[in-house]
């Protein structure tokens, strides 16, 4: 009876060590695939339905706080502004995450395809990295014709983002020790740097010791 209820404590110990170690195997396994360039592990880690909306809203809200500090922008391109502004950001989390596009990237380490480029002039515009004030004089250049405007800006600001990618790709550093740790019973975070830029990945249970990607945290 003894030898059954130790080798029954031995299996529950077992199973626990497993069920809470799973989330670092799961880490340890795609910083192998990075390291690898495998980039259709790490594609098919992700739940899209999950991180395409997170990373639209974390973009969508650095905007409008962008906005805020330009009101004389704001007045003069209003809503339609806002708006064009909205379908690029939108266009360019669509674009950017899928499973074709996350592998593409992580197979070459960071060169910049189109859509990469566009999803980074978006974080640019969303996060105050270029300067709005050009808008005012593009603005009145264009008579007040926000798609003219938004397309030349974005252009500019594409072009400006694919240099400085194409440098990081080749001088930006990982973390050789990323933070690990749970943040709940079914959350676990991988916190640290990938090309120079600092990122929070969240992962999700899903089931008993598999884990996927649900989001997300952009600089």
């Amino acid at each position: 009876m003894k030898k059954l209820m130790a080798f029954v404590l031995l299996i529950v110990v077992i199973a626990v060590v497993i069920y809470a170690g799973s989330p670092y195997y799961s880490a340890y396994q795609l910083k192998n695939a990075y390291d690898d360039k495998d980039g259709a592990t790490i594609a098919a880690a992700i739940d899209y339905e999950q991180v395409r909306p997170s990373i639209y809203k974390q973009l969508a809200d650095k905007f409008a706080l962008t906005m805020t500090n330009y009101p004389l922008v704001a007045e003069l391109g209003g809503a339609p502004l806002e708006q064009a502004a909205d379908n690029f950001i939108s266009q360019a989390v669509e674009g950017a995450i899928t499973p074709d596009n996350i592998e593409t990237l992580i197979n070459t380490q960071g060169q910049a395809n189109t859509a990469t480029k566009e999803l980074a002039a978006a974080w640019a515009i969303a996060s105050n990295q270029v300067d709005l004030k050009n808008l005012i004089q593009d603005l009145i250049i264009q008579r007040g014709d926000i798609n003219a405007v938004v397309k030349n800006q974005m252009q500019l600001v594409i072009q400006k983002q694919a240099s400085e990618l194409e440098q990081q790709a080749t001088q930006g550093v990982d973390s050789d020790k990323p933070e690990l740790r749970y943040c709940g019973i079914n959350c676990f975070t991988i916190s640290g740097q990938v090309k120079g830029y600092p990122l929070t990945i969240e992962m999700q249970r899903q089931g008993f010791i598999n884990w996927q990607i649900v989001d997300v945290v952009l600089p």
